[in-house]
């Protein structure tokens, strides 16, 4: 497919056939060499063809092959007149990444490192199938209240949701369309981190970029943090699940036609939009208080090991965000505020200094966009700003730039997890096998990937983040 490029880091897909808007990726050289490997560019394309898209189909510059929409998607339809896609959110509906400060050094952690390491690996329950910290017959009130719910059951603080997107309780939700075959699930899962790369790592500030913002997110040289990786879980998956299913007979009723069968879409307000928009917000509901209650028994964990009071740990959590959804936004589509329906498939709000939505106490910084590399590798902790391209969106990780199968032929898991220790990353996985699917190598460049979102006006970094140990699944 011929590309225009728009400058160092900006990438066009013209406007061909029937595309309705352009394509916009945002990638150095290097990154663009990968790009090019994969299919993902014809899936901007094909995105760039919904119903009611402004500006452009966006790719943030961890972009590769997805469903329907590349990973590192984002697309916005207009409210008025356009349509909500499954494929521009993915099955692990709000999948996002949730970041711990801490009072302790890299000393400290040095000192209690079997410890700290034997607790998480004792109380995070991980894998594909069955395990939670939190019973299922809290699961519906999750449903409805998200992270209040288990903060109400003693999960975490009250003080932790003014530091979460949306307070951790996505707008819209509605339990009632959540499938019982998806409650079934969920009742088995919540407080789990899932496999893949879902993960729960032990890092220390490896170096501050930006002083001021660091300082106001809760963030020092050499401290330690815990950054949680991980989603809805069998719910959210069910859930895509459920609506994929539906979404083919209704795209016929409603007269639409789009070049892959992936990007099955309904409009926005249409009764399978409204529901399945329900159903998505209330599966969010269900992700952020599985990270909340992670969360909580990482403050348990380091407490135990350490052995002082959870107050002692001064484990604070600096933001959470989400990486899987749809979200009504008004934001300028040529010059005028509109009310538009965000795709962010694999990428991440990134709103800038002084948006109403931010946390009164970070508002003039911008919001904290958290950016975790591949297991072993380093995490970013960047900053939205006030000249975002993309519907104030960035980058959600590093961007896989081999498939698992690739990933896993090239070094068995024990070889993986034995370079990682001999770099001094304690490595406890459940399965050891697995661990050569997510192998660093398996992953682009995190560095480069902040320096692009800085580059491209996405995010500017603030602090970098190295890991000390990793819990997978």
């Amino acid at each position: 497919m011929d590309l225009k490029r728009l400058s160092d880091v900006v990438w066009e897909v013209p406007q061909a056939g029937g595309m309705r808007v352009p394509g916009r990726i945002f990638a150095d050289d290097a990154l663009m060499e990968v790009v090019m490997q994969d299919r993902s560019v014809e899936q901007v394309a094909n995105v760039a063809h919904l119903p009611g898209i402004v500006a452009a189909s966006f790719a943030m510059p961890d972009i590769h092959w997805g469903y329907g929409f590349p990973i590192g998607g984002v697309a916005a339809t207009r409210v008025s007149d356009g349509v909500v896609s499954p494929g521009g959110v993915g099955f692990d509906i709000c999948c996002g990444v949730r970041l711990l400060a801490s009072a302790f050094t890299e000393a400290d952690f040095e000192a209690r490192r079997a410890a700290v390491m034997g607790e998480l690996d004792r109380r995070i329950p991980r894998g594909a199938g069955k395990g939670a910290i939190a019973p299922g017959t809290i699961v519906r009130e999750v449903l409805a209240d998200g992270a209040v719910a288990a903060v109400r059951h003693g999960y975490g603080h009250p003080e932790d949701l003014e530091r979460c997107e949306e307070r951790g309780r996505s707008e819209g939700a509605d339990p009632d369309v959540i499938s019982e075959k998806a409650l079934v699930r969920g009742r088995e899962q919540l407080g789990s981190l899932g496999a893949g790369n879902h993960f729960l790592e032990v890092q220390v500030v490896d170096r501050v970029e930006d002083p001021a913002a660091a300082g106001a997110f809760g963030l020092a040289p050499g401290m330690v943090v815990v950054m949680i990786h991980c989603g809805s879980r069998g719910l959210g998956h069910q859930t895509c699940t459920d609506h994929l299913r539906l979404m083919g007979e209704a795209m016929r009723r409603h007269g639409i036609s789009v070049p892959d069968r992936q990007l099955a879409c309904v409009p926005i307000r249409s009764r399978e939009g409204e529901e399945y928009l329900a159903a998505m917000a209330a599966s969010a509901k269900f992700a952020w208080a599985n990270r909340h209650i992670l969360a909580h028994e990482a403050r348990q964990a380091f407490a135990t090991a350490f052995g002082v009071s959870e107050a002692r740990t001064g484990m604070r959590l600096v933001f959470d965000v989400a990486h899987n959804l749809a979200k009504i936004e008004r934001h300028e589509v040529d010059g005028s505020p509109t009310e538009v329906c965000v795709h962010r498939k694999g990428a991440t709000r990134a709103f800038g200094p002084g948006h109403p939505d931010l946390p009164e106490d970070l508002r003039q910084w911008g919001q904290p966009v958290l950016v975790p590399g591949s297991m072993g590798t380093a995490s970013w902790v960047l900053r939205g700003t006030d000249r975002n391209p993309a519907f104030a969106s960035a980058a959600h990780g590093a961007g896989r730039l081999m498939s698992r199968k690739q990933a896993s032929r090239r070094s068995p898991g024990r070889e993986v997890r034995a370079g990682l220790e001999s770099r001094g990353i304690s490595v406890r996985p459940l399965s050891v096998s697995l661990l050569s699917e997510e192998a660093p190598y398996a992953y682009k460049d995190v560095d480069v990937v902040a320096e692009v979102c800085e580059r491209a006006g996405l995010a500017t970094r603030v602090a970098r983040l190295r890991p000390l140990g990793v819990v997978k699944g």
